[in-house]
Formats: structure tokens, C-alpha cells, sequence
């Protein structure tokens, strides 16, 4: 799942660009703004994997606020006016959509982000070993094989690490979900997410990893008994 946000000054803009990512399955957009100053501590904060940006704003130009970012983020331009193109692909945009713009040229922008993800994120490699999460404002390598537990909290989650300090980061079950590797990850509550590997006993519903007690929800109990052991 790619996390974005978006920044336009006309709000009807950041209308189509939400309507436009809920009928995408891939993109997770988790908030839109007008003011791009608010945006940028934003993401200073909450980093994300993708930024739909308007280019001619009254407060700073779209290129110019681009260059404040991380050459590692995507950015996707909106604007209505097509003078700006070479110099969005300047700074390395991803696509450059040109308003209005249809949803079928939407799904083209957001599909190539998507095969940037997936090549960066290793999505296609053979045997996943690790996975990079953003956290602390850079990338951050995670061992699958050190994940004790991932422990969903509101709009945060805190992955918790054998011999690691815990790490708290802004991403949501489903996202989290889609880097693990079904085989080696289970869902066992609407907070919990564990490798059976690490479980070390079950008892009354609750399993036990690493000294902590994590419940079995109910909506999940059935498969995860019938995968892991009858009650």
C-alpha cells in the first residue's frame, strides 16, 4: 500500500484527487491540504511514499517545494498549466498530470508510482528477508526474522523487535500487512499481528511472545486454531 498525501490551494482539486484514490486499491491517502506549509511539517513528521502537488500555488511554487523534500519521496504534479512540464520532470516528478485530467491518465500516474514501489521495496524478490519502513524521518531495514509482534494503535504502530528498541511508526494494519509475507505473518486480532514461529504457548485465547499476552480476537480465532491447534 502506498501512503500519500495531497496539496492543492482549490479545494474542488484535492476532491478529485481523493474520489479519484478511492478507486484505487494501492494508494492509501491519508490526508490533503491546501496550505503547503502545514504539508511540509506534516511530512517532516509522518513521512509518506507519494505526493500529488499542485505546481502554481499564491504561498511557494510546487517546484520550489518539492526541492525541500527527500529526493526519495514520489511526486506526482497537478496543474493546469502545461508550461511547467520539463521543469516538473527536473526535479525527478514521477507524472505530470495536467488539469482536468481523466481517471484513466490518473490510474497511468499512480500505476508507474506503483512499479517505483514495488522495484525499491524489493515487492518481487524471491525470498523477502527484510522490508524498509519509514520511521524517524529516514528508512528504516527490518529482519523479519526480529518482529516479535506488530501491535496496531489508532493511526500508529508499534513494531515490536527481539534485542531492538520497539519502533512506532505512522502506517496502518493493512499496509503493514501487505510487506509481511502471508506465510511467515497471521492476523490474530484487529490490533495484532504475529509470526506463529515466535509464539511460545496458547492458553484461554491468549498467546504468549516474548513475555507479552496477546488476545485472540474473535473474528480470528477460528483460523488461526484451525492453522495453529485446536483450544
Amino acid at each position: 500500500m502506498i501512503t500519500a498525501i495531497a496539496i492543492d490551494d482549490e479545494p474542488p482539486a484535492l476532491k478529485v484527487v481523493e474520489s479519484f484514490c478511492s478507486q484505487v486499491d494501492f494508494i492509501d491517502l491519508v490526508k490533503t491540504f491546501t496550505n503547503p506549509h502545514e504539508a511540509l511539517k506534516y511530512v517532516n513528521k509522518f513521512p509518506v511514499d507519494l505526493l500529488f502537488l499542485d505546481i502554481r500555488m499564491p504561498s511557494v511554487s510546487g517546484i520550489q517545494f518539492r526541492k525541500q523534500l527527500s529526493p526519495d519521496l514520489m511526486v506526482i504534479f497537478t496543474t493546469a498549466y502545461s508550461e511547467y512540464a520539463v521543469e516538473g520532470f527536473n526535479v525527478n516528478a514521477v507524472d505530470y498530470l495536467l488539469k482536468p485530467f481523466t481517471f484513466d491518465r490518473f490510474l497511468q500516474a499512480v500505476s508507474k508510482a506503483h512499479d517505483f514501489y514495488k522495484f525499491f521495496h524489493h515487492h518481487e524478490s524471491a525470498v523477502q528477508q527484510y522490508l524498509f519502513i519509514r520511521a524517524d524521518y529516514s528508512l528504516v531495514k527490518i529482519m523479519l526474522e526480529d518482529i516479535l509482534f506488530v501491535e496496531g494503535l489508532d493511526d500508529y504502530l508499534k513494531i515490536h523487535l527481539n534485542g531492538r528498541k520497539t519502533l512506532v511508526v505512522r502506517m496502518t494494519m493493512k499496509a503493514i500487512l501487505e510487506k509481511l509475507p502471508e506465510k511467515d505473518f497471521i492476523r490474530v486480532h484487529r490490533s495484532f499481528i504475529i509470526p506463529p514461529a515466535r509464539i511460545e504457548k496458547v492458553r484461554n485465547k491468549v498467546i504468549y511472545i516474548g513475555g507479552k499476552e496477546i488476545p485472540v480476537g474473535g473474528s480470528y480465532e477460528k483460523i488461526f486454531f484451525e492453522a495453529y491447534g485446536n483450544e
